[in-house]
Formats: C-alpha cells, structure tokens, sequence
C-alpha cells in the first residue's frame, strides 16, 4: 500500500463528510424527502446495503461484524438486529455521533439481540481485533484499485469468515459523470470516486500474497439513477 496517498486519502474523505457534507449525509440517510436524484442514491444504497446483508449468514448470534465506513449506522443496526456484535466504525466523528443519536433503544440499553460499538476512526486499525464478517459499503470507492486491495490484505488475517465490500465499477456513464464533475470543479465537492475494472480488481486480488487462501464468491451491481456501485464477496478457501 502507498501509505502515503492512502493516508492523504483518507484524510480528504474524513474533512469532506465530517465537515462539509455533514448535514447532506444526515439528510439522505433518513427518511426526509430529498430530490429526484438523491431519491435515486438512496434506493440505490438501500438495495446495495440489503444485499450485503443477505451475503451474511441470516444468524448473526454470536459472531463479530466489522462495518468499516459505517455512516449512519444502518447497515449496523440491521446486523445487530439479527445478533451479531457489531464494531462500527468511520472516519467522520459527526457521522459517527449522528449514528449513536440514531440508534433504538433497544440497542442503546443493551437489551436488543445484539449489540453495536460505534468508534471514529481507522477501519484497518489492528486494534480493532478479530472479525467473523468485514463489510465495507460504499467506503472503498474513493481509493485506487491497489490501494484497495492493500487494505483488504491488511484486513485479510484478522477476518475468518468473509469479507465484502463495493467498488464503483469503470463504465462509460460513470467515467462521463466523473470528468463533468472535473470540468466544473467545486471546494466542497466530495473527494473523487475511483472508478475499478473488474477483470483488473480480480487479479489484483488474486495476486495479493495475504489473500492467498481467499477467493471470489458472489458479485452483484446496483444501478439506481446516480447510484451505480458493485458488490464482491471475498470467502475463505
């Protein structure tokens, strides 16, 4: 991993929804009404976070869940819901409040199913300790393609089960959104999207020594109008 645009990175998406896209983000993870192209963003990540979900065993009970770039905790608590202890984590100190502000009751007080730890910070943090499940929604969009797979390897040893995240894929659409965008630039736009092609992502993991004894499972696209995202499965051999 080049630590230092990995770091750099990461620094510019932690500003970027801890400070300016803050209120926007509360905005579209709730039910209040939004536009027609953020209504479309919505549905597509509720769709997207639905099929992760159900890339997970349907019993949760007992087994740790890393949420790695939790947002607003939904995904969360729909695990804990189905008993799994669940470390949320993302680097936006607001998001992660804002999840705690949302969380029911049920799992506030500890009496729910499961359980959910919220904490700001680094996903690969080796602090963190071990996982049965990692999901990373949507929270390795922003990072090159080796980039990545670098941080799937670091997070590879300390997961025992699966491991599935998002990419945004290399499509024509896509690509023409994102050099509009550059055209036009914006001080408070969102750091860029790093569109992965898939045979290339494929190989890249195949080719990581710390995957080695990983493979690729299930792959799934969600195109909802704004919203195009890819999921990956990544099991253990």
């Amino acid at each position: 991993m080049d630590h230092a645009s990995y770091a750099q990175r990461r620094g510019q998406i932690e500003t970027y929804f801890d400070r300016t896209a803050a209120e926007a983000w509360a905005r579209l993870t709730s039910d209040a009404p939004v536009g027609r192209i953020r209504a479309t963003v919505r549905a597509g990540r509720d769709r997207m976070r639905q099929t992760l979900l159900s890339w997970l065993p349907e019993d949760l009970r007992g087994l740790r869940i890393l949420d790695a770039g939790c947002g607003t905790g939904a995904l969360a608590v729909a695990a804990a819901r189905r008993g799994a202890q669940v470390l949320a984590i993302d680097l936006s100190p607001t998001l992660v409040a804002l999840a705690r502000e949302r969380l029911p009751r049920a799992l506030q007080d500890g009496q729910g199913v499961g359980s959910i730890e919220l904490k700001s910070g680094d996903m690969l943090d080796p602090a963190l300790g071990p996982f049965d499940h990692a999901v990373a929604m949507d929270s390795l969009i922003h990072y090159s393609t080796d980039d990545a797979v670098a941080a799937l390897s670091r997070l590879a040893p300390r997961v025992t089960g699966s491991m599935v995240f998002t990419f945004a894929p290399r499509t024509p659409l896509l690509a023409a959104m994102i050099g509009l965008g550059r055209l036009f630039p914006r001080r408070d736009r969102a750091p860029w999207i790093e569109p992965m092609a898939e045979a290339r992502l494929r190989q890249r993991l195949a080719q990581a020594p710390a995957l080695r004894g990983w493979r690729v499972a299930r792959s799934l696209r969600v195109a909802s109008g704004f919203y195009t995202s890819q999921a990956l499965e990544l099991v253990r051999t």
